[in-house]
């Protein structure tokens, strides 16, 4: 994926998994709160957390090269 600011499948695998804890935990405050629900969305934070550390997620960054802006006269 050069020349892009995106990450390998294995980082998204982990943000996936964290969205969908947040968004688990999120429905079930609207919802009631239920607490059960909040706490298993809580869980499978944690298990995205633990993924991210596995895969090393903060040492897959893309970066470009240096964007120099287009000089149009002004």
């Amino acid at each position: 994926m050069a020349g892009s600011h995106g990450g390998s499948p294995k980082s998204w695998l982990a943000v996936i998994v964290i969205l969908i804890g947040f968004t688990v935990g999120g429905v079930a405050l609207c919802i009631g709160p239920s607490w059960a629900l909040f706490w298993a969305g809580a869980g499978i934070i944690a298990v995205g957390g633990v993924i991210a550390l596995v895969v090393d997620i903060f040492s897959d960054v893309i970066i470009d090269a240096p964007r120099v802006p287009l000089d149009n006269g002004n």
